[in-house]
């Protein structure tokens, strides 16, 4: 029997049924001509949805073990809620952000932001500021909630010495290794808790310990800023209780970039 036999569809553009197997349970939804829309999301979140059977969940059926969507940055949108906080950001790609998962001590906080600043200046960089994003945990379960960590978004200046794109993101890769490294390596109190999901100029990750199906609890509106791309991310799967990984359980994160609910952790149902 072939593969279109045994129900595959048959090949089409670029799908063959003789590439299909067994995976991790990923998607990838995109217009193949780069045009942003907000239908690129939806049909993400729908992937992430159908891929639910991929993830685990133990007694609690409100904490799952991770699900998450990546996304382009929405510029548009993050230029005009920095504005709100005095913060101009420099033009598409000039900028690096970062998701970030903080203690909730101001004390570690405020040493992780210390760390944060002198690596990126030892780079050569600018750190342009950060940004607090609004998060709703109503949904979560216990676990979920009990190691919920501070989300925030970092922003980094593209230096003058960096020439082109590529070697910017190599700049933001060196950044965010060297401070978790360095965060790993000190006192700082509730360090456990610290865990950055992504920093780039490209590409933002919105993920938690959470069921994909938590996401579809909420509206998406179509002020959603559009993409020409999605990824469905799997995050790694719980440790035991105070391990890194499971502190960046993170609360149902709803930055307004992803009003739609293009985050993995998180509606929209929170205030600017």
């Amino acid at each position: 029997m072939t593969m279109a036999e045994a129900g595959y569809p048959p090949r089409q553009g670029l799908y063959d049924p003789a590439l299909e197997h067994d995976s991790c349970g990923f998607g990838f939804v995109a217009d193949i001509k780069g045009r942003p829309s907000h239908d690129i999301v939806v049909k993400a979140l729908e992937v992430l949805l159908n891929l639910e059977h991929r993830g685990a969940t133990g007694a609690e059926k409100d904490t799952g073990d991770g699900a998450g969507i990546l996304l382009q940055t929405p510029h548009a949108f993050l230029a005009t809620e920095c504005e709100k906080l005095g913060l101009a950001l420099p033009g598409r790609g000039r900028y690096g952000v970062g998701m970030v998962f903080l203690p909730p001590n101001q004390a570690g906080r405020e040493a992780i932001d210390r760390l944060f600043q002198e690596t990126v200046r030892g780079e050569g960089q600018q750190l342009l500021g950060w940004r607090d994003v609004p998060t709703d945990n109503a949904a979560l379960g216990p676990t979920a909630k009990a190691s919920q960590p501070v989300i925030r978004q970092i922003f980094i200046g593209r230096g003058e010495d960096v020439t082109n794109d590529a070697a910017f993101e190599r700049k933001l890769y060196v950044i965010r290794r060297l401070v978790e490294k360095k965060v790993s390596r000190s006192a700082i109190p509730g360090r456990s808790h610290f865990y950055v999901p992504s920093l780039s100029h490209k590409t933002v990750v919105y993920k938690g310990m959470l069921n994909a199906s938590q996401l579809r609890t909420c509206r998406t509106p179509r002020s959603c800023p559009p993409s020409a791309w999605c990824t469905r991310v799997s995050p790694p799967t719980p440790s035991p209780p105070g391990d890194a990984r499971t502190r960046t359980a993170t609360s149902r994160t709803m930055a307004r970039s992803t009003r739609c609910g293009a985050t993995s952790t998180g509606c929209t149902r929170a205030s600017r």
